[in-house]
């Protein structure tokens, strides 16, 4: 049972129990409710009997207070049960799905927009939410009490059960047979709602490019016009639902008439007494009011799917495993006939094969979309070679759990990233609890001292969103920082001195010299001059090795190294 509700509503462990604990609460509730009706029904036998006796007023007299009491207690254990489990139980699964996305291979992100994913952590969850606190438990809560009433009824009176009864399988087969109808409906809503977040990222993202180009005013039409259709895919939603879920309450109300109806036929043929069918008709009034609601809710349960296969498909996604267990006999990287693909049939490296070494700086080079940047990201596990193999220190990096292998890399890539948070703290992110002294040592030698001074409150400023405060140049330069903290063993540099004027660049290249003794490094560079310290070029074209050797050797072989470097002048 845990397990299955565990997969059916996307729970945890804990999730699953509370949701049975709610289930049942939402039943004590229902039942608790049918106390005060019992009380009336001897009491009203009482009177028709001619009088009260007074044993039977101290009865009553207490019956109120214990139905009373228990109408709370159940009303309080639902609320605990049901809202409180369920948030924590969001807190849980939010926290559960940030795992499990920082343990995916890059691949799924490759296939997923951002947005998505956010409207799953954040979207998702929230639906579910609301769902399992409101709706769900007090659904089957709502099945399970009316299942109970029922066979007390049909013991009163099997015909009299039966007009009652009728309508409740009826009116949840018409909201049962909508799933189909809310799954398209929701799907189509939830596509509108992404695409509306896209354009609004998109537009924080861009306003600076849309200004210079006095394109905003266009950007924004296409904006309002996703907003326009995300609002009538909510209309239509709703509708939707409507649709199905008023006829199946119009039903609900013609059980009181054939109970009415019913009822009265029987009283006048003497086949029941005036108090069972006053019974009846109390009855009816406290099952059809939780069932009312609950053909809402299973409207609502019926689109609640989507959104759980949107959890689910996250959780299911395949995690990149290996060893915690890494101890390479030194750190060469070694590829051997590599092949990989983003997409089936479009090849970026076909067949790549070359060593770099501990102790020396490799530098791949070659036109864009060449694979240079893909190679490199390969070595680091981002993604799973397709064939061949790539090695570390003689150890397959396939065989290594992700995590135990990034932490002997230090990555530079030509994209930084920063936070919203001060430059210090930026640069600490290269080695956690790294003191101020070791932050700021890693600093100047990535040559930051001179613009940081300048900001107003030095490396405690807050920077902002991915350093907006900072230029391009600045932010490599921080990025570059936290590569010299980390002194990891092999280092990865995408373009890392692209945006850096040539005394700056100079001036890096001399502080990563020191940081690069004894390492192995990858360079990726566009610029010759970048590279001109290298002991080794692979020259990648066409996602294969055109040549490799020492910057001397190609220039002399005049090949594709000899022709990009009289492309740019000998730098």
């Amino acid at each position: 049972m845990i397990g299955y509700l565990m997969k059916k509503f996307a729970l945890s462990r804990e999730g699953a129990k509370g949701f049975i604990w709610a289930v049942a609460a939402c039943v004590a509730e229902g039942l608790a409710l049918m106390l005060p009706v019992a009380l009336l029904y001897y009491l009203t036998a009482d009177l028709l009997a001619g009088a009260v006796p007074a044993a039977h007023v101290w009865l009553y007299a207490c019956g109120i207070v214990v139905a009373a009491a228990l109408i709370l207690l159940a009303a309080f254990w639902k609320y605990n049960a049901t809202y409180f489990t369920t948030y924590r139980e969001s807190g849980i699964k939010r926290i559960a799905l940030a795992e499990k996305l920082r343990k995916l291979p890059l691949a799924f992100f490759g296939k997923k927009d951002l947005a998505d994913l956010t409207n799953t952590i954040m979207g998702d969850v929230q639906v579910t939410e609301q769902m399992m606190s409101h709706y769900v438990p007090q659904f089957y809560g709502s099945i399970i009490s009316a299942c109970i009433v029922a066979v007390g009824m049909f013991c009163f009176d099997w015909r009299m059960a039966l007009a009652a009864l009728w309508v409740l399988p009826a009116a949840l087969l018409i909201v049962g047979a909508s799933k189909k109808v809310q799954n398209h409906f929701t799907r189509r809503q939830n596509e509108a709602d992404v695409a509306v977040m896209d354009g609004i990222q998109e537009d924080l993202e861009a306003v600076r490019d849309l200004k210079s180009n006095n394109a905003e005013g266009r950007y924004l039409e296409g904006l309002f016009a996703k907003i326009d259709r995300a609002e009538g895919r909510h209309i239509k939603s709703e509708l939707g639902t409507a649709l199905f879920v008023v006829p199946a309450q119009m039903i609900l109300k013609l059980g009181i008439a054939t109970v009415a109806l019913v009822g009265s036929v029987l009283l006048a043929r003497n086949a029941i007494d005036l108090l069972t069918f006053f019974l009846f008709m109390l009855v009816v009034s406290r099952v059809y009011e939780p069932f009312a609601s609950a053909m809402q809710n299973l409207a609502a349960m019926n689109s609640l799917q989507i959104h759980i296969d949107r959890m689910n498909e996250i959780e299911g996604y395949a995690e990149q495993g290996g060893s915690k267990n890494f101890a390479p006999n030194g750190y060469d990287i070694a590829f051997t006939d590599v092949g990989f693909a983003y997409n089936a049939g479009e090849s970026v490296l076909r067949g790549v094969t070359f060593t770099a070494k501990q102790g020396e700086v490799t530098a791949l080079i070659g036109e864009s979309g060449g694979g240079k940047s893909t190679a490199a990201k390969l070595a680091a596990r981002f993604w799973d070679a397709d064939s061949g193999t790539i090695t570390v220190g003689g150890v397959d990096v396939k065989s290594v759990d992700p995590e135990e292998l990034l932490k002997a890399y230090a990555i530079v890539f030509q994209d930084v990233t920063l936070f919203n948070n001060t430059v210090k703290e930026n640069i600490r992110i290269g080695k956690r609890g790294a003191t101020d002294a070791e932050v700021l040592a890693a600093a100047r030698a990535a040559q930051c001292d001179e613009f940081v001074h300048k900001l107003p409150a030095g490396y405690d400023t807050v920077i902002g969103e991915n350093g907006s405060m900072l230029s391009g140049g600045e932010r490599q330069r921080i990025s570059i920082a936290r590569a010299i903290l980390k002194d990891a063993p092999i280092v990865i540099m995408d373009e890392a001195t692209a945006s850096l004027d040539a005394e700056n660049e100079t001036q890096v290249q001399t502080a990563l010299s020191a940081l690069v003794q004894d390492k192995t490094v990858l360079i990726i560079a566009h610029r010759m001059r970048t590279v001109e310290g290298a002991e080794k070029i692979v020259v990648l074209q066409g996602g294969r090795v055109a040549e490799q050797g020492t910057p001397a050797q190609l220039k002399a072989s005049g090949g594709v190294y000899a022709r990009m470097l009289a492309l740019q002048g000998g730098e």
